[in-house]
């Protein structure tokens, strides 16, 4: 093989690398916003889950707690996430034992808690803090974002499919409210940019 027949074979082989490995122009995932561009552990495994993967969707974000007034609300965080999700739409729950101790669990307890009382199929995350003077990053953006900080278990957050944050809702507001799912309706229709 010449040289200059080896460098053709070498230019060729650099071209289609990333194709071939999945990385190439017609695969590659859209921008990830700086509001998802967090890595966070699955409540369940603990396996580190990074939310870039949620790009392009119709996000809400919610504090939850086992132990509180609204932990019902899980049900209908469940009811809009199956309504929803093969339109582009998730729910992102983030357990915190910030307001009134009311999340003491280990992530195993709480994991095992969420899918045998409320059979929650939605994505959860390790319990983390969300307000205060340290909270996790996520919400560290969202506060600021916002300028509204979780006030107490089942905060709201929504999300547009470009990773702005659209609005917020306080824990007495039910995730099946029309409040909400109008909202989320009028995303979804929408398309990322």
């Amino acid at each position: 093989m010449t040289r200059k027949t080896y460098h053709k074979v070498l230019g060729q082989l650099f071209t289609l690398l990333p194709l071939l490995l999945g990385t190439g122009v017609v695969n590659a995932a859209p921008t990830c916003s700086p509001l998802l561009s967090h890595t966070f552990l699955r409540l369940q495994d603990e396996a580190p889950q990074n939310l870039c993967q949620y790009q392009g969707k119709v996000i809400l974000v919610v504090n939850t707690a086992s132990y509180c007034g609204f932990t019902s609300q899980y049900e209908g965080l469940e009811k809009i996430y199956a309504k929803y999700k093969d339109r582009g739409f998730v729910v992102l729950g983030f357990p915190s034992n910030d307001f009134g101790q009311q999340e003491p669990g280990s992530n195993k307890e709480i994991a095992e808690f969420c899918k045998n009382t409320y059979d929650v199929k939605f994505p959860m995350f390790a319990k983390s803090v969300v307000s205060g003077s340290n909270p996790n990053p996520l919400f560290k953006m969202l506060i600021t974002k916002t300028g509204t900080t979780p006030k107490w278990n089942f905060y709201k957050y929504l999300i547009d499919r470009n990773g702005n944050v659209v609005d917020s809702f306080g824990s007495v507001t039910k995730p099946t409210s029309s409040s909400i799912t109008s909202e989320i309706e009028k995303l979804l229709e929408e398309k990322a940019q």
